[in-house]
């Protein structure tokens, strides 16, 4: 099998460039290890930044997400029994965000791709990236029981920390930036209503909670506990009583509760990757960086990283010029290392460490007082939420 770019991963971000691809009249193939059901009910992500949901829309995909999400023009953020709202396009020339789950961006471009698209083969797991330094690299792969090569001339890592891409990049070229968190996220997911119109962001001293959303009647919600916590360790009567402790108010607010439909835990990490190209392997997505999820950011980045290279392809067919090409582990990085500050800066903001002293507790409170009084302070949080320019 022979293509132009061959893409390791069907999450949105392979998916996306595929369609980018398409778009622009270059050949691609998808490969992706699980079943079609898997990728298009997996939960992750819901947070669209301004600019992933302008790239949906001028791909073609945006028609069910313009119906069906959720279009949000600020969060709230509670400390001390305060309640301060950030005015997104206030601040930030009108750009906003969209709450629409990863798992619908991915139903929405499955379906585009298996109508108009290039092969996208489920249950194809990627055995090796081999000869990513030459002018011909080719992905190993096993299908329908039978391994077979897909001969590409790029190669794209969307496949993930866990994939084979990122092992494809020789260990000496390799810097790696990481940090753990010593706590996570209890999330769940349950059918009842939103208790607020936006997300609220909350700081207490039992630690953060975030009230979110997948749809008007099915609300997400997490609570910080420790690292290693199980989730079945909570009931669901204890989940609620700690929700409501943490988002109290000083007014009349109250959290609405509803039956738990599914709990998990997330672990809180950032990592970095560098380079993200090796020779003609590209690497997108997590398989290059991570970050906590507390500034929504990593489907989001994993959207920048796919439109960087489309962008960088199609100008080397015009152009003859590879030095978009040569440029992408750069200008992504770029992008990725003010994601991953913007989103340390929340996580340090909001979650209370195991240890924390009274010193600590006062610099949060007043970190959020500062935002809540400065709207210049305010503003480099609403430009950073609602995301980053692409390139």
């Amino acid at each position: 099998m022979r293509t132009t770019v061959g893409i390791i991963g069907a999450g949105p971000a392979g998916l996306l460039l595929a369609r980018l691809l398409l778009g622009a009249g270059i050949d691609s193939v998808v490969l992706e290890s699980r079943d079609r059901a898997y990728v298009e009910h997996r939960q992750r992500a819901g947070i669209l930044e301004q600019g992933t949901v302008d790239v949906l829309r001028a791909a073609g995909a945006g028609e069910r997400m313009d119906r069906e999400g959720l279009p949000h023009d600020g969060i709230e953020l509670r400390y001390d029994r305060k309640r301060h709202r950030v005015d997104f396009p206030a601040l930030t020339g009108g750009r906003s965000v969209m709450v629409y789950a990863q798992t619908e961006v991915c139903k929405d471009l499955i379906a585009l791709q298996s109508k108009e698209g290039g092969p996208l083969l489920f249950e194809a797991e990627a055995l090796a990236v081999e000869g990513a330094d030459t002018t011909a690299p080719r992905v190993r792969f096993r299908h329908d029981g039978v391994e077979d090569v897909l001969e590409c001339d790029y190669v794209v890592g969307c496949d993930g920390f866990w994939g084979v891409a990122r092992r494809a990049i020789p260990e000496d070229l390799v810097r790696v930036f990481e940090r753990t968190y010593p706590f996570g996220w209890l999330g769940i997911l349950a059918d009842v209503a939103p208790s607020h119109d936006e997300l609220v962001y909350a700081r207490h001293d039992r630690g953060f909670a975030l009230l979110s959303m997948r749809s008007p009647s099915v609300s997400r919600l997490y609570l910080q506990v420790p690292e290693g916590t199980e989730a079945d360790s909570w009931s669901d009567d204890e989940i609620w009583a700690e929700l409501e402790r943490r988002f109290e108010t000083a007014d009349d607010w109250r959290l609405e509760r509803g039956p738990i439909t599914q709990k998990s835990v997330t672990p809180m990490r950032s990592y970095v990757h560098e380079p993200m190209r090796h020779g003609r392997l590209f690497l997108a997505g997590d398989a290059a960086h991570i970050v906590p999820p507390t500034g929504a950011k990593g489907l989001n980045l994993a959207i920048g990283d796919v439109v960087t290279f489309a962008r960088a392809l199609t100008h080397e067919r015009r152009t003859g010029s590879p030095a978009l090409l040569d440029a992408y582990s750069e200008t992504c990085l770029r992008r990725v290392w003010q994601a991953e500050r913007f989103s340390y800066d929340m996580t340090t903001l909001l979650h209370r460490a195991p240890g924390a002293t009274p010193f600590e507790d006062r610099l949060q409170l007043a970190r959020l007082e500062r935002i809540a009084a400065s709207r210049a302070a305010e503003t480099d949080l609403a430009e950073a939420y609602t995301g980053f320019p692409f390139g």
